[in-house]
């Protein structure tokens, strides 16, 4: 009868692991010392980490440190990893030892027990091993470089993604400035009545402010390309061959198709997670605006009956389980509460970044963890409320109208021809006396007709001007 586990050993001891399982006794350690959460690795992490391990390999091979036979046996396996074949024997929890040692271990024993398995080694005999997760998979690696290698990889794989769904959105909202440039509204400050604008201008300001940050993000996506692979257990590049930083380089760049260079200090590199909380950052600030956005969103299309109701948002379910025919601002709210959480995620990668002392920063889990997570659901947010929301926005022209043509704040285009003093009396008694301001001025003799009729025409005191002056 076979046993139904095998007997590993490490510098701790012995440990039975389970005989079919393609993790170690390393990655069977750290799951039992780690219970905290139910979110093992994230799968783009993982992948991350097994490119590195791939390059490695074969530039490996290019240097003659690794004969051909585990080379390619590595490669084939990272390959299989990378097809989402053991994925579920990355076991390792999110909150797990510090600097990421038991994920790498946990991609290392994966990738030499599958290695051995191609070279005809079972995974029940220790004996005849070929490939060792430590000094094959592993080699010139040490946690303290590859795991900030793999989390800039990460982030760069997850980048154009976020980039496009954000231009996707500015590119919504432009069209929707266009499409109701026309409509004249009352604008609002403090939540009061304040001067007329049109609603395309709104919605103008809104592509405006979310199109600032794509300059932001391309400079962030430069910073991420440095890599400080190679640097080793401490930036020195101990146990390194020469060209194994410069190789590396050149091997991801060209398997991942991405623009990557050599760190331009290898300690900086390994010390400092400046480039991820700068990343994290301009993506909270996304987030940032995005919240304000929604909320106007929200805001104007508040009613039907009993709201502002200038603007509809499209429909996409019901909203009440008891209200028959309720209809909720879904995806606004969805949106506010993903970026509720991006904030959070960035408030995270701030403390851990600070955590770093000396040579090695023993946070990055977190800090690999909460950078995947707050571009993933952000990009995801932001392609469903366009979609969904965004693009189908229609407008209440007449409902615009009315506000813009009772706001008190229409005062205001008296002001250069009978002072600022007295256009707050004529606001102040049009208030206490539910008048219109048309009837306060002509009662009192402020202006004829005419001058009135030409001062109050709407569509000009959107633009830059004085009223009433040619």
């Amino acid at each position: 009868m076979m046993f139904d586990y095998r007997i590993e050993k490490d510098s701790l001891g012995e440990k039975q692991v389970p005989a079919k399982a393609y993790y170690g006794i390393q990655s069977l350690r750290a799951a039992e010392n780690f219970p905290i959460s139910r979110h093992k690795a994230h799968p783009l992490w993982v992948w991350a980490i097994v490119q590195i391990k791939r390059a490695a390999a074969n530039v490996h091979k290019q240097l003659g440190l690794l004969d051909e036979e585990r080379a390619d046996a590595i490669v084939r396996a990272c390959d299989e990893v990378l097809e989402g074949r053991f994925d579920e024997h990355f076991i390792v929890d999110v909150y797990q030892a510090g600097a990421g040692t038991s994920q790498n271990m946990n991609a290392n024993e994966v990738i030499a027990n599958r290695a051995n398995e191609l070279l005809g080694v079972p995974l029940t005999d220790r004996k005849n091993r070929k490939i060792h997760p430590n000094d094959d998979v592993n080699k010139s690696q040490s946690t303290n470089d590859v795991v900030p290698c793999a989390i800039r990889l990460a982030a760069l794989r997850l980048l154009p993604d976020f980039e496009q769904a954000l231009r996707n959105l500015v590119e919504a909202f432009e069209a929707k400035a266009k499409e109701f440039d026309e409509i004249i509204k009352s604008g609002r400050t403090h939540l009061q009545d304040a001067v007329p604008v049109r609603l395309g201008q709104e919605f103008g300001g809104y592509a405006d402010a979310l199109k600032a940050f794509l300059p932001r993000l391309q400079m962030a996506r430069s910073d991420m390309s440095r890599l400080g692979i190679g640097g080793s257990a401490a930036g020195t590049g101990l146990n390194v061959h020469p060209e194994y930083r410069r190789l590396m380089v050149e091997e991801l760049s060209r398997h991942l198709k991405m623009e990557l260079q050599q760190a331009s200090d290898y300690f900086s590199a390994m010390q400092s997670h400046n480039d991820s909380v700068f990343l994290a950052n301009v993506v909270a600030g996304v987030a940032v605006e995005l919240i304000r956005i929604a909320n106007d969103l929200r805001l104007l299309s508040s009613g039907p009956r009993t709201g502002l109701a200038e603007i509809l948002l499209p429909p996409v379910q019901p909203g009440s389980s008891i209200m028959p025919g309720k209809v909720n601002p879904v995806m606004a709210e969805m949106l506010n509460m993903v970026c509720f959480q991006v904030i959070g995620y960035q408030t995270a990668i701030q403390y851990a970044a600070q955590a770093g002392q000396l040579e090695l920063n023993v946070m990055m889990p977190l800090i690999a963890n909460d950078l995947i997570e707050m571009l993933e659901i952000l990009t995801n947010a932001v392609r469903a409320f366009t979609e969904r929301c965004v693009k189908g926005i229609t407008a209440y022209p007449d409902r615009c109208r009315w506000y813009a043509e009772n706001s008190i704040s229409m005062v205001t285009v008296l002001n250069t021809y009978i002072g600022y003093d007295k256009a707050a009396e004529v606001a102040k008694e049009a208030v206490a006396t539910g008048k219109s301001l048309r009837e306060v001025i002509l009662e009192k003799g402020l202006l004829t007709p005419e001058q009135l009729e030409k001062l109050f025409d709407l569509r000009p005191l959107t633009e830059p001007g004085i009223p009433g002056k040619e």
